[in-house]
């Protein structure tokens, strides 16, 4: 590791440890602390979005999919930007027109509200685990791209060291720190990428004729997937933005409806065809990179994600390395930081919210900032038994869908509302899912195990919410 590379990161470190100091004096109360002040402009919740979804997991599992298949990795992003622009057109104006929700935190107060409070502690169960999973995902992200690149750290040191700065950075700020240094970092990777990852790399391997002469056509093709790929990605990565946490959170801070609406379509369209399609090139060139001889390593023992980070640190010079992992680094905290808010709003808020409120204001965020740094910890724990990034991450993701995208859909937009039949959906569609994923058979058409967990999830929403309604009727009809 050269001196330069090294003083660019410590100094980026200690930048942001610094930004969570100062937004620490700058919070006043839970308003601050978990939705920014609900003040925040369109742009910067844009970038945030953006960033939150994206992030270091997506970075390093994109560059991962780049390796194995090529640009028709970059359809996985495509299902962000359809979702993306799918909430900003019907669920944004659903819950941000509706008063009952203009003082709320997180995204199980909706459904105390549609529901019940037991609803609600389910559903806030359900998003806690989720998120924990995915800011371990984030964590063990950050950690590949420190051990790939700088060689003296291993895994297990660079992913202390990583969950160490992240969790202190968010228990210090809170959202309001987190979506303004996302907009900063957002910029600052797409600065990496733009203007130092792909235009050396792609110079480094010879130029777009050598990188034809060694790879087989399919990786330049947008058909190199199956539609299950496609399907899985879809029932996946797609209702996500209709049930995460860190997303609602962004709504309740952002200024209005049409500066969220358009902070989404900001979201979407760098998702896809931005982030997509830089994020796969950059694995594909780490491909080219391996197949010239260029990075030396066992592809049947080293994890396909490495790639990317070891490319890297084989073709820029010192000085460059520590600037392109910063942006890096800066995509991995952005993500971090907001699913540790989300967790630790679900256990502050809707776990403990009747408790907290009786305290003061000042003991709100104390403890609130307690809660996080418990969750950080977890989160650390939990990255550390792992080893894939991607899919931690699309299990973390794909047991929130299963659970809760049903209930809230059934919520919001229709008037068939039953609080039982919310409670049975959610478990039996995250008990499926889950049984699935650790079963690990070969389910019917390749099929993603949240498809089952979907369907199991409407199916029992529907019978229970039909046999109430007949008991309902029976009693009227007796009555009568």
């Amino acid at each position: 590791m050269h001196y330069i590379d090294l003083g660019i990161f410590v100094g980026y470190m200690l930048l942001m440890l610094g930004v969570g100091y100062y937004f620490m004096h700058q919070n006043k109360n839970q308003d601050d602390y978990y939705v920014g002040g609900r003040n925040i402009g369109s742009w910067h919740i844009g970038l945030s979005v953006v960033a939150t979804d994206v992030g270091g997991g997506f970075s390093v599992g994109l560059g991962g999919l780049g390796f194995v298949m090529g640009l028709s990795g970059s359809w996985m992003l495509f299902t962000g930007l359809l979702g993306a622009w799918l909430a900003a057109v019907f669920l944004i104006p659903r819950v941000k027109q509706d008063k009952a929700f203009a003082g709320f935190y997180t995204f199980p107060q909706i459904f105390v509200h549609l529901f019940d409070r037991k609803v609600g502690i389910v559903a806030a169960v359900i998003s806690l685990i989720g998120y924990l999973g995915f800011t371990s995902s984030q964590l063990l992200a950050g950690a590949k791209l420190a051990s790939g690149t700088f060689t003296e750290l291993g895994l297990t040191e660079a992913l202390v060291l990583m969950g160490v700065i992240a969790v202190i950075y968010t228990v210090l700020g809170g959202l309001k720190a987190v979506i303004y240094t996302d907009t900063v970092q957002w910029i600052i990777l797409m600065a990496g990428f733009i203007f130092i990852g792909l235009p050396v790399a792609y110079f480094h391997v010879g130029g777009w004729e050598s990188i034809q002469n060694t790879l087989p056509e399919e990786y330049f093709s947008l058909t190199n997937l199956s539609w299950q790929d496609f399907a899985n990605w879809g029932i996946t990565i797609l209702p996500i933005w209709f049930i995460g946490m860190t997303l609602y959170q962004r709504i309740f801070a952002s200024r209005d409806v049409k500066s969220a609406k358009k902070a989404w379509f900001i979201a979407g369209f760098f998702e896809w065809p931005v982030m997509a399609f830089m994020g796969v090139s950059l694995g594909l060139l780490s491909k080219v990179a391996f197949e010239q001889g260029l990075l030396i390593f066992d592809l049947g023992e080293m994890d396909p994600e490495m790639g990317l980070p070891i490319l890297l640190r084989t073709i820029l010079p010192p000085g460059i390395l520590g600037l392109m992992m910063a942006a890096y680094f800066s995509a991995v905290l952005s993500t971090a930081d907001s699913c540790l808010m989300a967790a630790s709003g679900n256990l502050s808020t809707d776990i403990f919210g009747r408790w907290l409120r009786k305290r003061k204001e000042s003991s709100q965020i104390r403890f609130s900032q307690l809660f996080t740094l418990l969750l950080g910890c977890l989160a650390l724990w939990l990255a550390l038994q792992m080893t894939n990034v991607l899919s931690l991450m699309l299990y973390s993701y794909a047991f929130m869908v299963s659970g809760l995208l049903v209930p809230i859909l059934f919520g919001l937009f229709t008037h068939m509302k039953s609080p039982l039949a919310a409670v049975t959906a959610m478990i039996s569609g995250g008990m499926v899912t889950a049984g699935l994923g650790l079963m690990q058979i070969d389910l019917f058409l390749g099929l993603d195990p949240n498809f089952f967990g979907v369907l199991t999830s409407l199916a029992m929403y529907l019978l229970v919410y039909s046999i109430k309604k007949n008991k309902k009727q029976n009693k009227i009809n007796v009555y009568a």
